[in-house]
Parts: structure tokens; sequence; C-alpha cells
């Protein structure tokens, strides 16, 4: 039943690719191959080589910053995007390869242990499909749905799952407790829509995975793969249509639903939840539903359906989830549908680069602890501390003068504001990894292992005080994120630096760069489900009427907005799915800009080469998102990613007055929009 994942950051800044990125631009020492006395792009932290100064920034802003790096810059064939991010993370994995290299030669440490034994590959083939042999012994004994069901909690710590998804995370109205939820699965596409949506595109990706389907059913030794793997599609293809859509699943209000253990098994009679869960862990108590009509939906699909539908669905499963410790065939195949296909990717990352994504992900905070001692100086972190005061200080400047905001809620904006706990860099604490055992040369197990640790780990947590210690990014992660629940922000150190952080640049590309990331995620404490939260981190309404009218008026003409982009014919940005990160990117902007002049303290700021402050900070802004997609990867954003392309999210400048200031476009080109038609929110 459960497949456990780790507590889901609540929101972020970055297009959520970069776990699999690799390697190109850095060298293998973990250094960019030049250094320079002032900002490490151009004369004052931009790249005026990249930029299309033939395109008018009216008719395409993202263009004219970008347009050069655009049509020079291809993407790496183990890669379905690139653009700044994926740059960033290049250099981070070329450095955490150093470290497990250098750690490999201490027979003590886990970390090079597990590394050196991924990298392994002549041992895992040697092996074969042996490992694993066990788990799909047990799936196969399974005769009944009641010993499937019984089978599933045995399965759980080893990260295998059907039907539901699970894990411990904070209670939204009740903060500083740990409650377990659970959410919909059952399915192996990315989307709902992927298997009802009647177009070219998906019909392709239909055909392609019931392809996947019988090639891994034949790889774990099973006959009649094609009917088999029919026959699960046309399961999950049920169990689609019972299914919340992304924007549903991404309303807390509708997803908080707390229920007893018995109304739990009210829901779902057609399996035993409670004494399923309480073979998980005897503390669990009442827990959240997400999606109860899935959950409901799903549980009656599984009574109606053969048992041997499930078991090959979890075999199948099985085999994905540890396909890195498995036969390069197996790995092959899995990578062929979801990295290709899905990805448009046309080739496997090398072995180092998975190998580095596996020890990050089975001892995170022992590779992030040796990242953050040796990359991460103080004097960054003292700068970005004080970059981060200007720019929550800006947003309480903002919050006051709204005009829209009731002076009642104004206050308890701010007081939300003023209990901000803000992450710089890495945490102040680390998980101990003691109880980890890694054994050399046992790739598979090491793996099973982890996964278990992890479970175990999360699943501890229940009956505890909250770890508000704990991250849910490494140090060397190109991203940030906001914490509703624990009322924080979050930057990494590898963010922190250029395009999107450069002691050396101008301030006002800082500003446009890592202020404008700061504000987005600040905002996102206060936009249409973070404002949902109290500066307690408690989901509760805070807001009066007036105050989400009047936010829901905004929010709606920002929908519209978003809606009209169309990025293939028919294929347009979902300005529902994406409006919380639209906020976000308009908001962090705004307020971004504020904290700049503030910075200023009243001076001009001067012109350098040819461009004003102004201008240098919205092309700031430009920079951090440039980026290439291959066609499949933007496909598939399009239905699961929250974010808008990054062309799109560049183009949130045509509703600040200030950019119109700054480059003047003119009435009648693209991106203009006339003063009553401009979206402000803060």
């Amino acid at each position: 039943m459960i497949s456990l994942r780790k507590l889901a950051v609540v929101a972020s800044v970055s297009l959520s690719a970069i776990a699999t990125a690799s390697p190109a631009a850095a060298n293998t020492a973990g250094e960019t191959t030049a250094t320079k006395d002032g900002p490490e792009l151009g004369s004052f932290g931009f790249d005026e080589k990249g930029m299309d100064r033939a395109t008018a920034p009216g008719d395409n802003f993202y263009q004219f910053a970008n347009g050069e790096w655009l049509k020079k810059t291809e993407i790496p064939a183990d890669k379905s995007n690139y653009g700044m991010f994926t740059k960033l993370d290049d250099l981070s994995k070329a450095r955490v390869k150093g470290l497990l290299e250098a750690a490999a030669k201490d027979p003590k440490s886990k970390m090079g242990v597990a590394y050196a034994t991924y990298l392994d590959e002549a041992a895992i083939e040697k092996k074969g499909i042996t490992p694993i042999q066990p788990i799909l012994k047990q799936v196969r004994a399974v005769k009944t749905h009641k010993q499937f069901e019984a089978l599933l909690p045995k399965l759980a710590p080893k990260g295998i799952g059907a039907l539901f998804g699970g894990f411990v995370g904070q209670d939204d109205k009740n903060p500083d407790a740990y409650i377990f939820q659970i959410f919909q699965g059952g399915t192996g596409l990315p989307d709902r829509d992927m298997y009802l949506v009647d177009n070219p595109k998906f019909e392709e990706i239909r055909t392609a995975y019931k392809s996947y389907l019988a090639k891994m059913l034949t790889h774990a030794g099973e006959k009649n793969a094609e009917a088999r793997a029919n026959a699960i599609f046309e399961t999950e293809k049920k169990i689609a249509e019972m299914q919340w859509t992304r924007e549903e699943s991404s309303d807390a209000t509708k997803v908080y639903n707390k229920l007893t253990l018995v109304e739990l098994d009210a829901l779902a009679p057609q399996i035993g939840m409670s004494a399923l869960l309480k073979k998980i862990s005897p503390k669990i108590g009442n827990v959240l539903v997400a999606q109860p009509s899935a959950v409901a939906a799903t549980a009656r699909i599984f009574a109606e359906t053969d048992i041997g539908v499930f078991k090959d669905q979890v075999m199948v499963g099985a085999l994905a989830n540890y396909s890195g410790a498995l036969p390069k065939a197996i790995d092959n195949t899995v990578f062929a549908f979801y990295g290709t296909t899905l990805g448009g990717t046309p080739q496997q990352q090398a072995r180092w680069k998975r190998g580095i994504g596996f020890v990050e992900g089975a001892l995170t905070d022992e590779i992030g602890k040796a990242y953050a001692a040796k990359y991460f100086p103080p004097e960054t972190k003292a700068a970005a501390n004080e970059l981060v005061r200007n720019v929550v200080a800006a947003m309480g400047r903002r919050i006051e003068g709204l005009d829209w905001m009731q002076s009642e809620t104004k206050v308890k904006a701010k007081q939300k504001l003023a209990n901000f706990t803000t992450k710089i860099g890495y945490p102040d604490q680390w998980h101990d990894y003691a109880k980890l055992k890694i054994v050399r040369g046992d790739a598979f197990g090491n793996a099973v292992r982890a996964n278990e640790f992890g479970f175990a780990d999360n699943i501890s947590k229940l009956g505890q005080p909250i770890r508000r210690w704990e991250w849910g990014m490494l140090p060397q992660t190109i991203n940030a994120y906001a914490n509703f629940s624990m009322n924080e922000i979050v930057f990494p150190a590898a963010i922190l630096q250029p395009p999107f952080f450069d002691p050396k640049a101008d301030p006002a590309i800082n500003y446009g760069g890592i202020g404008a990331v700061i504000g987005h995620e600040i905002s996102h404490h206060f936009d249409d489900q973070g404002s949902k939260y109290d500066q307690n981190g408690r989901l509760s309404d805070w807001w009066t009427e007036a105050d989400v009218a009047a936010f829901k008026k905004s929010s709606e003409t920002l929908v519209k907005q978003y809606d009209a982009y169309e990025i293939f014919p028919g294929a347009n940005v979902k300005g529902e799915f994406t409006l919380g990160e639209n906020i976000g990117d308009l908001a962090g902007l705004t307020v971004a800009y504020e904290a700049y002049k503030a910075s200023l303290g009243g001076k001009e700021a001067p012109v350098l080469d040819g461009f004003t402050g102004d201008q240098r900070f919205f092309l700031g802004w430009a920079q951090v998102w440039r980026r290439n997609y291959r066609e499949a990867n933007l496909r598939n954003r399009l239905i699961t990613d929250p974010h808008s392309p990054s062309e799109q999210r560049v183009w949130v400048v045509r509703n600040l007055d200030k950019w119109y200031e700054a480059f003047q476009p003119k009435d009648g080109q693209k991106l203009y929009l006339a003063p009553g038609a401009r979206v402000r929110i803060w």
C-alpha cells in the first residue's frame, strides 16, 4: 500500500529538473576552468554576449536578454534541458565527485564505500537479478487479495509500493505534531492526463508505456508479458479516471482530510487499512487522506480486479526502483521510457553521475556536510544573510502599503513575516547514519538498506518533537524552497553562486537574481496556498473575506494571462496549476526591486555599459532563467510542473510598471499591457 516519500517541499523556485542533471561545464577537480578578479559573468555580473539586441524588449524580453545564449547553447546528450540551474548543478556534481573519490580511498567511509560499490558495474552484472529474486518470490507467492495486503507492509520499507503512497509529515492544522499522511497512487505514468486525454502525443506515450511494462515483466522472467502489460495499463487507466487533478491536489484546504482509523476503514472497506497501517507502526492513529474519493475508488478497483495484475505491477515497480543496482538491460529499459520517451533525453548519464545521486539519497547529510565545509565560505553566508534581511524588510513595507489588504490582516501578515525562520547554506544539525549498514560489493543490498533506513527514520517521527533543524534539500542543490508549516524559507549553499549571487557583481544583478528568488520564497507564504497558513504555520482562515476576494480577483487575471501562453499547438501553460509559482515570480520581483532601491540609500545607481541600474536589475532576473528544453521534456512539464516554462517566467515583467519605465516598450508590442491590465498583487 505505502510508497513512502520524504516530506514534500511546499514550494520551490526551480524547474525541478536538477536531479537528472550532470556535469559538463566543470572540470573533474570541481572548479570552474578560469577565475577573474571581477564578477564571474561580464563586466558587472551579466553576460552581455548572450543577448539578442535585435529583438525589442517589448516584443520578447526573454529573447532580448538571452537570445544569443539560447541559439548557441546545445543541450548535452544526457540532459532533458539545460540552463543556469543545470550549469550550476554540473559544478556541484563535479565537486561532489571529487569528495566521493577521495572518500572512496578510505575503507571506513560509508559514502566512499557506497560510491565505489555503485560504480562496480561488473559485479552488478555478474549477480544478474539474483539479488532481487527473494522479493519477486514473495510477490509470486501471493494468491489472494488478503495475502497481497499482508505483503505491502513488508515491501514498503524497501521503497516498493502499490495502490497508495504515504509518509509522516507535519499536521497542517497542528504543526507541532507529526501525522501519517496518505495520498493517491497506483499509476506508473506521471499524470492522469496521459491515460485519459485523446491526442497523438499521449497516444505515443501510452503505446511506449505498454511496451515498457512488457519488457520489464520479461526481465522479471515472466511469460505472456504483452497481455499482462495491457492488463496493468487498463487497470491503471481506471484508477487514473478517479484520481484528482493536479490543480485539485494543490489546494491545501481540499487535501486536508483528517480521519480516524475507523473512518479510514469505512472509506476503503475493501482493504484492511487500519490493520495494514498498524503493521507499519503501532503509533499511527489519526491519518490525513489527501484525496479521499480517489483512495476509496482505488480500493474498490483493487477488490474488483484479478490480483495477478497488482502482482505484476509490483514486480515492475520493484525492478524499476532498484534498476541502478541491477543489470544494464533493466536499467536501460527504465531509462529508455522515463528518460527518453517522457523526457526526450537521448543518452543515459555516466555511471559516476548516477552514483552521486545514489549516495546523495542514501547518505544525504554525510555528503552534504562535506560539501558545505569545503565550498561555502562564511563571507558568502554573511552577504546572503544581509540580502535576505533587506528583502524581508521590503516585503514588510509592501504589506503595509497594500490598498486591498485590511488593516487587521496586515497586522497578522507582518507578525507572520516576523516569525520567519531563514535557513542559509546548510543545516545546523545533521542526520546520524551510524545504524545504516553499507557493504562493499553489495550494491543492491546497500540500496535496500538505505531505503529501509530512510523509511524507519521517517516513521520514527511519530510522537516526537518537530525536527525544525531538518532540511528538505542538500547544500549542493541548486534550488530554494518555502515550507508553510515550518514558516521558513531555505536557500542551499549552491544556489548562492553566479548568476544568482556574486559578491563581486553589481548589486542590481544580485537583487534581480537571488533577491527575486528570496522574494519568491517569502511571497509563497502569502500566495494562493501559503496565505492559508498563519504566523505559526497552522492551516487556518486568517484573511478577511474582503482580502480573499481582492486577492482572488487579481489571481484570476494572472491565471488568464498565463492560460493564453501557447507553447505548442494546442498545448498551453496551465494558469491555475502554475498560479502559486507565477504569483511567487511576480511578488518576488516586485519585492526584490524595492529592496534594491532601498539598498542604494537614496542615491542613483551608475550607468554601466550603457545600462541603468533598473535595466540591470531586470536583466539579472532574465539571465537566471536561461534554459533550452527538449520538446518531450517541455511537453511533460506543462502537465506535471507547477512552474511555468522559463520564457514565460521572465515575461512576468510585463506586469511591473518599473520595467516599462526601464525599457520603454510600446503599445502594440507583444509583451505590452495597458496599465489597467497589469496584475498588481504585492
